[in-house]
């Protein structure tokens, strides 16, 4: 009994001897590479047949603006040019964060064939007597208040060549005094749309109307929705 138990661990040891490799190379492959390993139990599985992922960079968001800046939007409208051009300095001036859009009316004119104004009523009757013993066929005494009081009108015309062409016409009627003029002239004028931060909105219209008393200043109007 004690020769089988003795035997039995004289195996085991020779066996153990055998796999550390005592007596030659070992037939299990996995024995010599944990012989091999340093540290095995630090090591860290980082992929299983994949390629290490390349670091990427990650880029900050942009920080969206905290609160978008409102804007509102004033008009002017039927400014003489010269107004127009003070407020436009004004704001380049004094308000630089407003922005103005202008708009220009071309100014027109008409033209009269008249007879110059006479001293009073009278002068001016015997005046259209004259013209009738002529046979003018149209004329009219101004009578409104004015530097044209008295005067006598014999025709209005939108250009200057058609009341040239009616004074030589009463001309050859032997009308004498008559003469040509402008009548009625309507000068250019200026649409000005201030859009600027609606923060300011109320000191600006404070400065405008300071600048401008009787200028016509109003909100601008929306455009239709289509």
């Amino acid at each position: 009994m004690r020769a089988l138990v003795f035997l039995l661990i004289l195996a085991n040891l020779l066996f153990l001897a055998w796999t550390q490799g005592y007596f030659g190379s070992s037939s299990d492959p996995d024995a010599f590479r944990l012989q091999q390993q340093l540290l095995a139990d630090q090591i860290k599985v980082v992929a299983r047949d994949e390629a290490p992922a390349e670091s990427v960079k990650v880029e900050k968001p942009v920080k969206a603006e905290e609160k978008k800046v409102l804007e509102q939007c004033l008009s002017l409208a039927d400014l003489p040019v010269a107004d127009s051009e003070r407020v436009e300095s004004l704001l380049a001036e004094k308000w630089p964060a407003f922005k103005a859009q202008r708009t220009t009316s071309e100014g027109s004119v008409s033209y009269w064939v008249y007879i110059p104004a006479l001293a009073n009523k009278q002068d001016a009757d015997n005046k259209v007597a004259e013209l009738k013993r002529l046979r003018v066929p149209e004329f009219f005494i101004v009578q409104e208040s004015g530097p044209y009081k008295w005067a006598i009108s014999l025709g209005l015309f939108s250009t200057k060549e058609a009341a040239a062409a009616r004074l030589d016409a009463l001309r050859n009627q032997g009308v004498k005094s008559a003469r040509v003029g402008e009548r009625n002239a309507k000068p250019a004028t200026v649409q000005l749309e201030i859009s600027g931060p609606e923060t300011q909105i109320d000191p600006l219209r404070k400065a405008i109307i300071d600048l401008l008393p009787e200028g016509r200043l109003l909100a601008c109007k929306k455009p239709a929705m289509p």
